[in-house]
């Protein structure tokens, strides 16, 4: 596994010839569509227009193979705890009932349920890819100035900038420090059990977040003292002005969005309904 979970990876192509800004707006705007619908045909478009990016980019599996397992694990678990607290709410939103599965007492399962489960874990596995795309194919300094570029404040701009400059510094430290102390004898691979790898992996964290936060006040300090925020704008050393494959891409978002809208007046709602 690689010492890093996720981050800017260098690389040429399509999306890395893009601005910042141009891929900021398109993420935000298609993860607003995905998540305004629930029809299972838009989102699946999504899904493979992310898998299509995927490959545009060269991004290798292993490089985010980690990172889509956790969230993988968390969307299998907010699916369970959906259905533990409402296991009819699926029949309550199509209106009609056909069981699958008898439970007992208020635990069953029907078809209604499962098209609305399989709905929430499709909009995970459309989105996220195109959230991941994003942070791998945007330098941090490039990413501040888009930030800047669309109206928030430069100061908010290079804070982000410096916290997806410094996250990766903190992942190399935590493995360096994870594999000496395997080296020392504590087992913190699968083999060891659950709740020892949890304790151990506390007890490298916790003082790794301390000493973070005594750098970063070091650093705002430093900050500081060389007067940044005086001024009301900066320039950006990464600045990349819009070109027309950039309108091309802020074009699409905006149409992906409309299309989304438009079936959800079409749906008469925000539910696609395949047993009207």
């Amino acid at each position: 596994m690689s010492n890093r979970l996720i981050g800017y990876q260098s690389g040429q192509g399509f999306l890395y010839g893009l601005s910042g800004a141009s891929k900021m707006i398109f993420f935000i705007l298609v993860s607003v569509a995905c998540m305004a619908t629930y029809d299972p045909r838009f989102i699946l478009v999504i899904g493979f227009l992310s898998i299509y990016l995927f490959k545009r980019a060269n991004i290798r599996w292993k490089d985010v193979s980690f990172v889509v397992e956790i969230i993988g694990a968390v969307a299998l678990f907010n699916l369970v705890m959906v259905y533990l607290f409402d296991p009819s709410y699926g029949e309550e939103i199509y209106g009609t009932k056909t069981v699958l599965i008898e439970g007992w007492g208020r635990f069953y399962l029907t078809s209604q349920e499962i098209f609305y489960l399989a709905n929430l874990l499709l909009k995970y596995f459309s989105t996220v890819p195109l959230a991941i795309l994003f942070l791998m194919t945007t330098h941090p300094s490039q990413f501040a100035a888009s930030l800047n570029q669309i109206g928030l404040p430069y100061k908010f701009a290079y804070s982000v900038s410096l916290t997806l400059r410094y996250i990766p510094d903190v992942q190399e430290e935590f493995f360096t420090i994870r594999k000496a102390q395997e080296a020392r004898g504590l087992d913190l691979s699968k083999k060891a059990g659950l709740v020892k790898r949890i304790r151990g992996n506390l007890q490298i964290v916790l003082p790794l977040i301390f000493s973070s936060l005594e750098r970063i006040d070091t650093i705002s300090t430093a900050m500081e003292l060389r007067r940044f925020g005086r001024y009301k704008k900066r320039t950006w050393y990464v600045h990349k002005s819009l070109t027309k494959q950039d309108y091309l891409v802020i074009l699409l978002a905006f149409l992906l969005l409309g299309i989304s809208i438009g079936l959800i007046f079409l749906n008469q709602g925000r539910f696609y309904n395949p047993w009207l």
